[in-house]
């Protein structure tokens, strides 16, 4: 029985992985493709979440009432603590912040170039949107390159008697 909780878990932590690692499949660019705090909490808080519904399904596999119970209480203390996060946006500094938006800029260029837009004054919104999208990101991308050289030499002097 030990086994296929252990199997349980490690089906959870092998979807939310894959979860995390499909938002990224509707960015426009691969070198739009940042890691981004916010998107791993968004993965937890939905494993978490399926970590529930699958439990729910499968109790007659998993008879131990005990683990059941952990399982449902570890679940909502990682939902709770996920959701917090994103919401809140406290981890996330200058740089994540920029590593997060990229992905989402992309995703507007996506939709924008590819979608079937037959009206001319919705073709230019969308135009607009493309180009704004496509300069803040070089601008980000800038941003982060000077962002993380300036803090690498910081430290480096830092660590300086």
């Amino acid at each position: 029985m030990k086994n296929s909780y252990l199997r349980f878990l490690a089906m959870i932590a092998a979807s939310t992985a894959v979860m995390f690692g499909l938002m990224y499949l509707n960015t426009y660019a691969a070198d739009h493709i940042y890691f981004s705090e916010t998107r791993l909490f968004m993965a937890l808080y939905m494993g978490a979440a399926m970590a529930v519904v699958m439990l729910a399904f499968m109790l007659n596999m998993y008879r131990n009432r005990f683990a059941n119970i952990a399982i449902l209480a570890a679940a909502a203390i990682l939902f709770s603590a996920s959701l917090y996060l994103v919401r809140s946006q406290e981890t996330i500094g200058d740089v994540a912040w920029m590593k997060a938006m990229i992905p989402h800029h992309s995703i507007a260029i996506l939709t924008s170039r590819r979608a079937e837009i037959t009206d001319p004054r919705v073709r230019d919104l969308a135009d607009g949107i493309i180009e704004a999208q496509v300069r803040e990101i070089a601008e980000m991308k800038q941003l982060i390159r000077d962002l993380e050289s300036t803090s690498t030499r910081v430290s480096i002097l830092s660590d300086r008697p």
